[in-house]
């Protein structure tokens, strides 16, 4: 499905009666199939944005179009994937995997599904533990298994990946690709790592500044899988850095 933001912004009230301005006339677009990277530091208004395009808020002005059709709220055709693993306490791995397709009807060789992206998911012999047997990379693991069984045509990740060890990290990104290349899915990810965003999008959007902007566009050409050793990745990381650096949040933050 494409996506297309539309100068949204969005503003909340304050304690004290002011606005925070967290993003201002936000416009960019994501064809079928595209893998965008939403970069930018914390604090800048990522979250906030793929929360806008999944349908758990709205903007205060502009609007968030899924192929031509306004988002106003949830929907299946969209999974998100949160920063800390959310699972349901008193469900094994393979109810918790499947527990969104029941939810909906979607049952249709879902066993099969389940024991599909449990097994890509490296989960096998794990399919009767609880949540609460499971390390912190095994149950992100498991929600990441159930934002893919439901077969979503857009599928929101907002740092998953963020807590993991190194590799642990490395072997989830690399699964999320090989899964997407096959899938096709449009993908929007977000991250304040510039190595993440470059080994894995092929469209970045750098988001930066107070309130938070698009600073900037990246089309990612090269192959995958990729490498911090590929010959682009610097060129492509100095670049980005440096952008960055100019629209930090940290030192310039304010309210109105």
């Amino acid at each position: 499905m494409k996506i297309d933001v539309r100068n949204v912004s969005k503003i909340f009230p304050r304690f004290d009666g002011g606005k925070n301005i967290v993003l201002d006339n936000i416009s960019f677009s994501a064809d079928n199939g595209d893998f965008v990277v939403i970069l930018g530091e914390s604090g800048g208004g990522k979250t906030t944005l793929l929360n806008l395009i999944a349908g758990l808020e709205t903007p205060t002005s502009g609007e968030v179009f899924v192929d031509d059709i306004k988002v106003t709220g949830i929907h299946p055709s969209r999974s998100m994937l949160f920063q800390q693993p959310v699972l349901i306490p008193w469900l094994n791995v393979k109810d918790n995997v499947a527990y969104g397709c029941r939810i909906r009807g979607d049952i249709e060789n879902l066993d099969y599904r389940v024991y599909q992206f449990i097994e890509m998911m490296g989960l096998s012999g794990f399919e009767n533990a609880k949540p609460a047997s499971l390390s912190l990379g095994m149950a992100q693991r498991v929600c990441l298994a159930r934002a893919l069984v439901g077969r979503a045509d857009i599928v929101l990740l907002d740092e998953p990946f963020a807590s993991l060890d190194t590799f642990t990290q490395a072997h989830i990104q690399e699964e999320l690709i090989n899964i997407w290349l096959s899938e096709r899915f449009t993908a929007v990810f977000v991250t304040h790592d510039i190595n993440e965003a470059i080994l894995l999008g092929n469209k970045i959007i750098l988001l930066g500044g107070y309130p938070g902007a698009v600073s900037g566009m990246y089309a990612i050409d090269d192959p995958y899988p990729r490498t911090i050793n590929d010959p682009l990745f610097k060129v492509y990381r100095e670049e980005i850095l440096s952008l960055l650096k100019h629209t930090h949040v940290g030192s310039r933050r304010f309210f109105k």
